[in-house]
């Protein structure tokens, strides 16, 4: 995943769970504020710590996921498109 798409895989994520910016940013201990900024991708002072504490009130974890040579999918990945 890229770095502007954390963002809006958060908001749809927080939207399955019927949850809003308040009511997440309460669970995570965050502003809403900054949830908003989050959301829309507006990733300049978010630490990651913060978004630790975001995933983590919806149930997620960060995951790290070795990128093939050149960029390209392999053939498992294809499959899931």
């Amino acid at each position: 995943m890229k770095l502007d798409e954390i963002g809006p895989k958060i908001k749809a994520m927080r939207q399955d769970k019927k949850l809003t910016q308040k009511q997440l940013a309460d669970i995570a201990g965050i502003s809403r504020v900054t949830l908003g900024k989050l959301e829309r991708a507006n990733l300049g002072s978010i630490s990651l710590k913060t978004i630790d504490l975001i995933l983590d009130a919806l149930g997620y974890e960060l995951a790290f996921k070795q990128r093939n040579s050149f960029g390209l999918p392999t053939l498992d990945e294809m499959k899931q498109w």
